[in-house]
């Protein structure tokens, strides 16, 4: 005989056949969210959120956040899958932009020397290893305010041949206009990539050569071409909770929500601003990836810089957490980034497999 555990008990969900429990009874008492299903607001995935709301999250206790982000992140995902993505420096240093936290700013002394635009063939190199490591994704960073269009050509091009190779194309090249979206649109863009970095409070400490209101009008002109958006932040800069509240909420309540969202733990470089901040508790940064998996379920939470400074654990938490995808290799843009070998070890050691393309 059959039993529907669910007419047994409200709080169970079903997942591959098994019945899992979505939210114990008694946990986070006085919270004002659908414990069964936070994400969800008529069965649509919410962009409603309060900052209010978001800041609840970050309020639970540890184990009860872990155990919504988990169960939020089955309904909408594999469980047991990461996306393998690759990031190339295709344009390094020279950058007339002052982010406090880029090695790559001309307004900081690091020892990095400016380099050119790389050949598209260089670029086709690295991304063919890549795929051959592994890599599904593929993505490619120039140190730019904002792309000439002599040099969009070339990395139309890049876009094009890595395209080609059966991989998902994404870049960062700093601001857009409409019309240069609607170029890297027709090129075989998949993603393009500009963070907001911050909340938009805490904005004006990083940066100032460009506004918050900026990045929002180069995602909306990524949007309107038809490119997918990949917006996420970056933490440790600093910054209050309130700042990881406000940076998650401007995120989750866009009329669209990134398709990729990149959580980055500072990496603090010699020579640039941000270089004496404080290290950011690991579990503070598990709260930053959990938060983000709940207010956007169906995103893909990009664990990006900063895994060289964590440990196995913490990374284990941030998958338990909700994040399913990390950049494979020994250097990201800049900075370091765990060896190939290592990620491969840990994630057999945690039963985790690549995402098919």
């Amino acid at each position: 005989m059959r039993i529907d555990f669910s007419s047994l008990h409200p709080f169970l969900d079903r997942y591959n056949g098994m019945t899992i429990a979505v939210e114990p009874p008694g946990t986070a008492k006085g919270h004002t969210m659908n414990a069964l299903a936070p994400e969800l607001r008529d069965g649509n995935v919410r962009h409603d959120w309060t900052r209010a709301e978001i800041g609840q999250l970050f309020a639970l206790p540890f184990a009860d956040l872990i155990f919504r982000a988990q169960s939020v992140h089955r309904r909408h995902f594999a469980p047991n899958e990461v996306q393998i993505s690759t990031l190339l420096s295709i344009k390094t240093g020279g950058c007339p932009e002052d982010c406090g936290y880029c090695s790559q700013s001309a307004f900081h002394e690091t020892g990095l020397k400016a380099s050119k635009l790389m050949d598209v063939s260089a670029v086709i190199a690295d991304a063919t290893a890549a795929r051959d490591a592994g890599a599904t994704r593929f993505c490619m960073g120039a140190a730019w305010r904002s792309p000439k269009d002599r040099d969009l050509d070339a990395v139309c091009d890049m876009v094009g041949a890595v395209k080609s190779l059966g991989m998902e194309t994404c870049v960062t090249l700093g601001m857009l206009t409409g019309a240069q979206a609607k170029r890297l649109k027709q090129s075989g863009l998949d993603y393009y990539n500009h963070n907001i970095d911050t909340s938009p409070e805490y904005y004006g400490q990083i940066i100032s050569t460009r506004t918050f209101q900026d990045r929002l009008d180069t995602l909306a002109a990524v949007r309107a071409a038809g490119i997918h958006v990949c917006c996420g932040g970056i933490v440790g800069m600093g910054e209050s909770e309130d700042d990881r509240v406000g940076m998650i909420h401007v995120l989750a309540t866009l009329p669209e929500h990134p398709e990729s969202v990149p959580i980055n733990l500072l990496m603090r470089v010699e020579g640039t601003r941000l270089a004496a901040s404080a290290p950011l508790d690991a579990i503070d940064f598990v709260r930053t990836i959990a938060v983000a998996r709940i207010a956007m379920p169906k995103s893909v939470v990009r664990l990006s810089a900063g895994r060289d400074q964590m440990s196995d654990e913490a990374q284990a938490l941030c998958f338990l957490a909700g994040a399913n995808s990390i950049f494979y290799g020994a250097r990201l843009l800049t900075t370091a980034n765990p060896e190939e070998s290592h990620d491969n070890r840990l994630l057999a050691r945690l039963g985790i497999s690549a995402m098919a393309h």
